[in-house]
């Protein structure tokens, strides 16, 4: 696997391979990785015939100092992991080689950006779309591939991508999860034993909705997930909604073509989502 700490370097080993005609596939990170991310990469390498992974964990959209010093940075362990799955080409820049001082961004997300995690977390997606657009001319790539977990941040992008006309494939890849259901986040590992084992609420209750699904009206669904939630110990329920799977707008009936359930709560400190689709 080769490393690039800078875009000029990485730009100019893709434009040789680009200039051969291989096909670039490319999971953005900020690190920590678990098996969920190297799913990614497992994805990209079937689709593609260069796999890029960046990591660099970004300032921008971090509206907690404290969550951004707090973030896990184990690079050594990356690389490895990377290197296990035979991932080609690792791009780990410095904040100064991907920010410039006093740099602005502000893009239009048709409101996509205020609801749910962006209202809990005010200016995030701004920050993610400012870096994933960043990245992407850097990269170029065909391909790029993102998980499930991070479902607006999936609908984000793909906002960003039409808005500015980018030429790249966005791919969404199944959530992984442990054998205990537990999606696989980087935050994981920041749950002690009680919270972990409380945190299994969270999959179990958004099971409980998909299968209940049908046999009542999507308000009263909702309200009885939140109940089950409200009531499981160690849960900060932050919200729990039903959503249209490409607007994120409420769900009110059973009509939308894609029907998604969206969920964040706290243990503790640790803050987790979670998501599964209804239809």
């Amino acid at each position: 696997m080769k490393i690039f700490n800078t875009k000029a370097e990485l730009e100019q080993h893709l434009s040789v391979l680009k200039h051969k005609g291989l096909r670039i596939g490319f999971v953005p990170t900020m690190g920590a990785l678990h098996q969920g991310h190297l799913s990614l990469i497992n994805l990209a390498k079937q689709q593609t015939d260069v796999v890029v992974c960046s990591i660099f964990v970004n300032p921008t959209q971090f509206n907690d100092p404290k969550d951004l010093e707090l973030y896990p940075k184990p690079i050594a362990s990356d690389i490895e992991k990377l290197e296990s799955v035979d991932c080609d080409v690792l791009f780990n820049p410095v904040t100064s080689e991907m920010y410039s001082e006093n740099e602005q961004w502000a893009l239009d997300l048709d409101g996509l950006d205020l609801l749910l995690e962006g209202e809990q977390r005010p200016g995030h997606y701004q920050g993610v779309t400012q870096i994933v657009k960043k990245l992407f001319d850097c990269v170029q790539p065909q391909k790029a591939f993102f998980g499930q977990k991070d479902y607006q941040q999936f609908l984000v992008i793909e906002k960003m991508v039409k808005k500015l006309a980018m030429k790249v494939e966005l791919v969404m890849c199944p959530i992984v999860r442990e054998a205990d259901g537990l999606a696989m986040s980087s935050r994981n590992i920041r749950l002690s034993a009680e919270e972990r084992k409380n945190a299994l609420a969270i999959y179990q209750t958004l099971c409980w909705m998909k299968d209940q699904f049908g046999h009542c009206d999507l308000h009263e669904l909702k309200a009885l997930g939140r109940e089950k939630l409200g009531k499981s110990p160690g849960i900060v329920l932050e919200y729990l909604e039903i959503c249209d799977g490409d607007s994120l707008i409420e769900a009110t009936d059973q009509n939308p073509q894609k029907l998604v359930i969206l969920v964040a709560a706290k243990l503790g400190k640790t803050r987790l989502i979670d998501n599964i689709l209804l239809k």
